[in-house]
């Protein structure tokens, strides 16, 4: 049984889907590999490390395609790519499944396609397969650099003989996986860091980091609807909206360097900064928006562009960070797909060979369900 390995088609991706470590792991349950020649290249794995790993190389992804059963990619396969996929093949991937168009042709195919962006992540077997949390780490702590590169002044305080430098302030908004990392580099460069989101529950997680929590008043009635349910499922009032809103807009009014996180897969990113907020900002403070790909939390950002707005704020569009580190988030990335893909070999009978395997797809698990976005002909993803 084949795995094959796309190249990513577009020039602002640079991470592959399986590393040749990920190829040593698949080789040893037993599977072959086929990569698409360059396919590493971008993420400093030549075709020599796959060839070294066990893995043979193909010229073109149709050559891949018609070597797999299971296709593995970074983003959704290129249209033209797509058409040359037949009945039984696998496709693994971040498919952007509320998005993708094409769900309707692997359908029609006969192509069973698993969106690992909607692994249930609750579930702690499915942790290691986690490629959310996995990229949105190291995206984290590379959105600090990239503030602390554009930010005109250092982060840390310094006393020096003709005066004292001051911390740079820096705010998080969502205290996710990302923000979270972003806290702890931003505190390890040596800013002053504070943090909201809107959960409640996540002030314990800021202040173990040494960041400052931008609290927000709550009556008692709310602050227990809160409590009970963790923060995660709790709707917030109206009123409780717009003072947080307050907070954040006198916060970032004051901040040097202000990093958003918020994404929602499958939909627009949350808009938290808008114009008026922006106007009362300093020349030379910088904003890194990390969800610029997904329409942005920064009003006026722009995908992989920076904006600089007429009072000097500088808007960074950084629309897809975990590419910028991209050998080590194909590493984490690729470890999560071998995971996954553990689950679907069906188990060896007693008397099976040492490299005898089969596939069980089994839309009862609840994994497999979760993920698979079209299976037996049919597009399985519920409409939000």
């Amino acid at each position: 049984m084949k795995i094959g390995v796309i190249s990513a088609d577009i020039a602002s991706e640079s991470r592959v889907a399986l590393t040749p470590d990920a190829v040593k792991k698949l080789r040893k349950l037993g599977f072959e590999v086929v990569i698409q020649s360059g396919a590493g290249q971008a993420a400093y794995y030549a075709d020599a490390l796959y060839q070294a790993a066990g893995a043979d190389i193909a010229s073109s992804s149709a050559e891949v395609i018609a070597q797999s059963q299971i296709i593995t990619t970074i983003h959704d396969l290129p249209a033209e790519v797509a058409e040359h996929l037949s009945a039984g093949q696998i496709v693994v991937g971040m498919l952007d499944p509320y998005r993708n168009t094409q769900l309707d042709t692997y359908a029609a195919k006969g192509v069973t396609a698993f969106a690992m962006e909607l692994l249930p992540r609750t579930l702690s077997r499915a942790q290691n397969m986690d490629v959310l949390s996995s990229q949105a780490n190291l995206a984290g702590y590379k959105a600090v650099l990239l503030a602390a590169n554009e930010y005109s002044r250092p982060f840390p305080m310094f006393m020096t003989s003709a005066g004292t430098v001051k911390p740079a302030k820096v705010v998080i908004l969502g205290v996710g996986v990302a923000g979270l990392q972003a806290i702890a580099t931003a505190k390890r460069l040596g800013a002053v860091v504070e943090a909201s989101d809107l959960r409640p529950a996540a002030k314990e997680q800021v202040e173990s980091l040494g960041g400052k929590w931008l609290d927000v008043q709550m009556s008692d009635d709310e602050a227990q609807k809160a409590k009970a349910t963790g923060g995660y499922a709790w709707t917030p009032s109206e009123q409780y909206i717009k003072d947080q809103a307050a907070v954040v807009d006198k916060a970032l009014s004051n901040a040097d360097i202000v990093i958003t996180t918020a994404q929602i897969p499958g939909r627009q990113a949350p808009r938290l900064v808008h114009q008026a907020t922006l106007a009362k900002m300093k020349a030379g403070s910088v904003l890194i928006d990390m969800a610029a790909g997904t329409g942005g939390n920064v009003e006026g950002s722009a995908p992989n562009e920076t904006v600089t707005t007429d009072n000097g704020v500088r808007i960074v569009g950084a629309a897809n960070i975990p590419s910028m580190l991209a050998a080590q988030s194909s590493d984490l990335y690729a470890n999560n797909l071998v995971n996954f893909i553990t689950t679907l070999i069906a188990p060896a009978g007693d008397d099976a060979a040492a490299n005898d395997l089969s596939l069980n797809l089994d839309m009862e698990d609840e994994i497999q369900g979760a993920l698979a976005v079209t299976h037996d002909n049919q597009v399985r993803l519920a409409k939000r």
